[in-house]
């Protein structure tokens, strides 16, 4: 068994396509029309065939609660790795993303947490050997 798509809820999928795409890196691998909206997923481009991030829209009603909940309570919604935590907020801050956790040592991880402009705060990690 293996993670083949997981997913991440978007007030909008366009605004959320340019973010994580143009800021982020990933890749587009499917933007299929689903009715107004679209089956659009990405993936790493060091991982093209790994799993795929669906950015899913956030129009279910248990959708809204649970988001401004997350959001209250500073909970990110998911987590990416990077190389480099701190290198990565640098590039991000540059970019104008806004941060509500600064890269901050957990014993063997590096975290931080960030805003992703289309509902969610999403953490940066990364494990020392």
């Amino acid at each position: 068994m293996k993670i083949y798509i997981t997913s991440v809820f978007v007030d909008d999928q366009a605004k959320a396509r340019e973010f994580y795409t143009k800021v982020l890196g990933f890749v587009v691998k499917h933007d299929i029309p689903v009715g107004e909206d679209c089956w659009l997923t990405l993936t790493s481009p060091d991982a093209l065939a790994g799993p795929e991030l669906l950015l899913e829209p956030s129009g279910h009603p248990a959708v809204a609660p649970f988001r401004e909940a997350l959001v209250s309570d500073g909970i990110p919604f998911t987590s990416f790795a990077v190389e480099d935590v701190n290198a990565e907020y640098e590039r991000m801050l540059a970019l104008g993303v806004v941060f509500t956790q600064p890269p901050t040592e957990m014993g063997p991880v590096t975290t931080a947490v960030f805003d992703d402009t289309c509902g969610n705060l999403i953490q940066l990690s990364n494990y020392k050997d």
